[in-house]
């Protein structure tokens, strides 16, 4: 079996079937994937030898030296997950008989609270692009309208096709990560720049090409993340935000923004497609601190 990835990258036979594997069985995205593939490729580079004939002072060796060169927690979080996986894994099937990295803790990672915009930046990134300039902003400014509205993830965007917006009761069909469904609503305003986009601005950039990909690229093909990413910073260096984006910034926001005027933390959860509550928790931090900031500034004795 071929990941989406494998074609491109050699990758040892190790290696490939643990990648083949939980591609299949945990349906993860290729991102995913394509993280793992780095790191267990990088660790065995360094080995010189099958990652299965790696000892424990062989990875506390590595890890060291991921400490030595500054390397981040996270990194080292994500290497030990990436190999932790892949021993289970040789373990079940009998490629090993010892796992050298049972007992080794990942680092404890500090709770960083999510970057997102105020509702004013939100509303000048949303202004940016012209819709008159032509199809391609018209286009922009309706992805980052419904990309506002809803809280998808950017993947999640741009697979969208036409059948996953019902304009009759204005809601978008998702399906997320592990192949998961969920319905969220778009909202009045996001609803209005997708029927107005459907029925202008598309046309023009598919030229009678068929396809149903709802955003398609000025080719008419299914758009890359990256490119919406790059179109997202310069959206916002023209309306003046300079404060580091990445492209979860409108999910942030959307979620933020909510909590901020009342919504359920549940129902946020739902509509962001998050399997547990407490990774949605992190947004009730960001409202927290943004009240502590507000009582410090507006209060007489803050």
């Amino acid at each position: 079996m071929v990941t989406p990835e494998s074609a491109t990258v050699t990758v040892s036979d190790d290696i490939q079937t643990y990648l083949d594997t939980i591609w299949y069985e945990r349906n993860l995205s290729s991102n995913t994937v394509k993280c793992y593939r780095h790191d267990l490729q990088a660790f065995e580079k360094w080995l010189g030898k099958r990652i299965r004939d790696c000892t424990r002072e062989d990875l506390q060796a590595y890890l060291a030296e991921h400490v030595v060169n500054g390397k981040a927690s996270s990194s080292r979080s994500r290497f030990l997950s990436s190999l932790r996986g892949f021993f289970n894994h040789a373990l079940e099937h009998g490629l090993v008989s010892d796992n050298p990295i049972a007992n080794i803790e990942s680092p404890k990672l500090a709770k960083r609270l999510p970057d997102y915009l105020s509702e004013g930046e939100v509303e000048a990134l949303l202004n940016a692009p012209n819709p008159d300039k032509s199809a391609v902003e018209w286009r922009d400014r309706t992805m980052l309208e419904v990309l506002y509205a809803t809280g998808l993830r950017v993947t999640e965007l741009i697979e969208l096709t036409r059948e996953s917006i019902n304009m009759n009761q204005g809601i978008v069909r998702v399906v997320g990560k592990g192949n998961k469904e969920r319905i969220v609503p778009l909202g009045e305003e996001a609803l209005n720049w997708v029927m107005s986009y459907t029925e202008n601005a598309r046309p023009m950039l598919l030229s009678n090409i068929p396809t149903n990909v709802l955003f398609p690229s000025k080719r008419g093909q299914l758009m890359t993340r990256q490119t919406f990413w790059y179109a997202i910073k310069r959206y916002a260096e023209r309306a003046g935000i300079e404060r580091h984006l990445s492209p979860h910034t409108l999910r942030h926001a959307f979620a933020t923004h909510l909590l901020n005027h009342g919504a359920d933390l549940r129902a946020v959860q739902m509509m962001l497609g998050h399997a547990s509550l407490s990774t949605t928790q992190i947004y009730t931090r960001v409202a927290n601190e943004r009240l502590k900031s507000l009582h410090a500034i507006h209060h007489p004795r803050g």
